[in-house]
Parts: C-alpha cells; structure tokens; sequence
C-alpha cells in the first residue's frame, strides 16, 4: 500500500475515534467536580480537574515509550484503555462512597486526554511537508464535536442506570468507559499498518536500519529540542500557550459567579462564555492549520501571542459584562489554537523521526505540567488579587514565548527550510540515552 493511501486510511480513522473519544472525556467531564464535591465535598472538589490534568500528562512518557518499541497502535489503544479502566474506577468510587478511589479514577481517566493528544502526532507522521498543519488540524477540530455532543449526553447517561444502584452523577462515567473501549477497540483493529511504524521504514523496506529504542528516551529527545531553534519554539509555544489558556478559562466561572446573580443565571452566563471558548479552540483550527501551511509556523506563533494578549486584555477588562468575557474567552481558545498546532507542527517535523514521538511525548509533558501548575497558582492568584491581576499576569507568562520567537532564526517555521541534513540527523540520535 502506497504511504499517500496509508496516510487518508490513518486521517479517517483518527477522525472518527477522536469523536468518539471526545464525547467520552465530555460526558464525564460535564459531571466530574459535581460528583467530586458530592463525594468528597466542595473544599476539594477542584482536585478532580488536578487529577485527571496530571494523569494526562504523566501518560505521556508511557505513551512515548509504546511509540517507540511498537507503534501508534498500541500507544493510542493503551491511553483509551486505561481511561476506560479510570471510568469504571469512578463508577465504583461513587457508589462506595470512597474518595481515594475517585481520584485514582480520575487520573486514570486523564490517559485519554493524553492519546487524544498524541492522535494529533499519528496525523502528521506520513504527511507530506506542505500538509502537515492541515492534516494535524483535522484532528484536533474533530473533538470539537465531542466537546459539543458529550454533555448534552449527561442526563441521559445519568438516569438510565438508576435502577443498578449507580448514582446519578456517575451514570455518565460508565458510557464513558464503553465510548473509551470502542475507541481502543477500532485502532487495535484497523490502524494497520501503523503510521509510526512506516515512517521509519519498517515496513517494505528490508534494506532500513533497525531503530533502535534504546536512543530514543526522553532524555535524548530533550537534548536534540535544546539544540534546535525551530523544536524549541515549538515546545515553548505549547507550554505557553496551555499555560495561558488553562489559568484564565479555568477562574472565568468564579469570576462569573462574583456578580452576584442567583445560581440559574450564574450557570446560563458560564455556559455561554465557555461555549464561545470551546469554539475559539477547535471550531477553526483547520483554518489554523491552513495558515500555518501557506504562511509558516513561526507567524502563526506570533498570532498566537498576539490572540493571547488580546484575551488577556478584553477578559481583565470586562468585568461582569458577558459579551466582552465571551469575547475575550474566545480570543484565548484561538490563540490557544494557534501555539497548538503550529508548536505541535513545528516539534514533528524538526527533529529526526528516530526520535519524533519522544520529543512528542516531551512537548506534551511539557504542556501537562504547565496546565497543571496554572490551574493550581489561578486560585491562590483570584483569590489574592483578583481575576483582572490573573489576567495581567497570563499576559506576561508570553514573555518567554515572546522573546524565543524574536531571538530564532527568520526561516523557523517554514516548511521549507525545517529539513536537517543527514548528517545533522545522525548527530542527533547519536546524543541518546547513555
């Protein structure tokens, strides 16, 4: 089978389990603090988000790892796999009443935020150069229709095992499960052959060297994104960008609610300017993606800051006004966007592809502990300060960003000019793990 013809198979199939997936990682999420506070209490009930963010960064390094000795296949199969496992664990958390076990649950769960993550790598490993951010942003856009679908699944999911004995806030998380191991399911059976795998020639071509797993761990990778200017801008527009995004969205709802307006209107006024940001987020990343191809990665960075310093700015300055905080959420999911796959486009391709999925693997862990780590700082800022200050300082977390992509070389971020040389490659994988 010719790589073009392997390459729209891998599209399609991608696509579709990323819908699916989507609604499953929606479905549970629109329910998971609810279950949380009514679990464990409201005080704590902000560590579900933490858990599942953290799982879905730690899952990286042993997605990377399966990348590496087997493939796409596996990797992505293994992330929804324990997702599904995590759901389960939920399900049983709630109707025992134990905390230690929801929150193993939810870490869990966050292995399919990290293979949905990755399935945006598996698009672009047989793309052809001046396709690779379309391609990518095809795969991110298809989970806009799970974020859409899923949570107005919930309340279905949530009544229909009443009468097993499961509560209703954690109905949602057993669809979830059976959503996450379809998923599994179909790219155990039909992502063959792997696109990882054919990229580095292991299939039809006798003559190609042995990869060697054992020089390309995370340490190796990190060594190689150090020494190239175009990986590194990729990986820190990322992080950045995640950053950014994550600290903002993630206090507007309290925000919101410190007008003052009872419960009903509160949730109507968070609904709506958290739909115009889950749109700003995926809802035009193909037109991203189509940009960053025509015009460059390097560009779309910049736009990127530019979006998230124009969101910082409208939301710190709103107030209470809903129009300019939708506006201004918009603006943060599209210049989340933006860093997303023109950082993620920008990683794949400038690093040799022996060590492609590490430096992956790295620019997701990467962005994991920095959404992390802007989730957990958000509330002790909000709560100090005020959200006008979280978003001055959103703001100046781009200035590393800022000055990375001033500082990198005019032609970082054109497709043209991202080819290392062989000998360049092979110095590369030669600097692996020790």
């Amino acid at each position: 089978m010719e790589v073009a013809a392997v390459q729209r198979r891998t599209l399609r199939l991608l696509f579709a389990t990323q819908i699916i997936s989507g609604v499953g990682v929606a479905v549970g999420a629109s329910v998971g603090a609810l279950l949380a506070a009514d679990i464990a209490g409201v005080g704590v009930s902000g560590l579900a988000q933490s858990a599942l963010v953290v799982g879905a960064a730690l899952f990286a390094i042993p997605a990377t790892a399966i990348v590496n000795r087997h493939g796409r296949r596996p990797s992505l199969a293994a992330g929804y796999f324990a997702a599904a496992v995590g759901s389960i664990i939920v399900v049983l958390a709630a109707v025992r009443g134990s905390i230690p076990l929801l929150f193993a649950g939810f870490f869990f769960f966050g292995g399919a935020s990290a293979a949905g993550l990755q399935a945006r790598y598996a698009a672009v490993d047989l793309a052809p150069a001046p396709l690779r951010g379309r391609h990518l942003s095809w795969i991110v856009w298809a989970a806009t229709l799970g974020a859409v679908v899923g949570p107005s699944l919930a309340p279905v999911a949530g009544t229909s095992l009443d009468n097993y004995g499961v509560p209703t806030l954690a109905g949602p998380f057993f669809f979830s499960a059976l959503l996450f191991g379809l998923a599994a399911l179909l790219l155990i059976l039909l992502l063959r052959p792997d696109p990882a795998v054919v990229a580095r020639g292991g299939v039809g071509d006798p003559s190609a060297p042995a990869f060697d797993t054992r020089r390309a761990g995370m340490r190796a990778a990190l060594r190689v994104v150090a020494s190239q200017a175009s990986a590194r801008l990729g990986v820190v527009a990322m992080a950045v960008g995640h950053l950014v995004m994550v600290g903002v969205m993630a206090m507007t709802p309290v925000h919101i609610r410190g007008a003052g307006h009872d419960a009903a209107h509160t949730l109507s006024v968070v609904g709506v300017v958290l739909s115009f940001h889950i749109a700003g987020m995926f809802a035009f990343s193909p037109v991203v993606g189509w940009l960053a191809d025509r015009l460059g990665r390097r560009p779309i960075i910049f736009a990127g800051i530019a979006l998230l310093l124009m969101a910082c700015g409208f939301a710190g300055s709103a107030g209470h006004d809903p129009g300019r905080l939708a506006t201004g959420l918009m603006l943060l999911g599209l210049g989340w966007s933006a860093t997303m796959v023109a950082g993620s486009t920008l990683v794949s391709e400038s690093v040799p592809v022996e060590l492609r999925a590490s430096a992956q693997g790295l620019s997701d862990l990467a962005m994991g502990v920095a959404g992390a780590s802007a989730s957990a700082a958000s509330g002790v800022i909000v709560g100090a300060w005020g959200y006008a200050a979280l978003t001055v300082l959103a703001a100046l977390a781009t200035a590393p960003l800022i000055v990375l992509a001033l500082s990198s070389p005019n032609r970082v971020g054109d497709h043209h000019g991202l080819r290392a040389t062989s000998d360049q490659q092979r110095s590369a994988v030669n600097v692996g793990d020790r």
